[in-house]
């Protein structure tokens, strides 16, 4: 059973408004309390660098992709999206998004939803 996906892009070396969004992910995804392990955080690096230890310990339980390819599939790598669990794009928030209103949508299209 696949889960939803809260995608990230940014360089290896994840500047301010990178680590911010990281950060905004992993807090919006423990907000959802029991509906959390029905998602997941994914990183896609967009340039050809390896991320440093400290900003994956940072991270801690998203994953992470080097194919740059990947970020071609989405409209733009500005913002944050969420993909459903059989691959749709479903959403997509600002790069600065309010985390409050984040969770909201979040938990109002977790409790709406069978899939995941």
């Amino acid at each position: 059973k696949g889960k939803w996906v809260l995608v990230t892009f940014g360089p290896a070396a994840c500047d301010a408004t990178c680590e911010r969004k990281l950060y905004v992910v992993r807090q919006v995804r423990r907000a959802q309390g029991k509906e959390m392990d029905r998602m997941e955080r994914l990183w896609v690096v967009t340039d050809a660098g390896k991320p440093r230890a400290e900003e994956l310990a940072a991270i801690e339980g998203a994953r992470v992709s080097t194919d740059a390819a990947l970020a071609k599939s989405f409209p733009d790598t500005a913002g944050i999206y969420l993909v459903d669990p059989i691959g749709n794009l479903m959403m997509r928030f600002p790069a600065d998004p309010d985390p409050s209103k984040m969770i909201k949508d979040l938990q109002r299209l977790l409790k709406y939803s069978g899939a995941g």
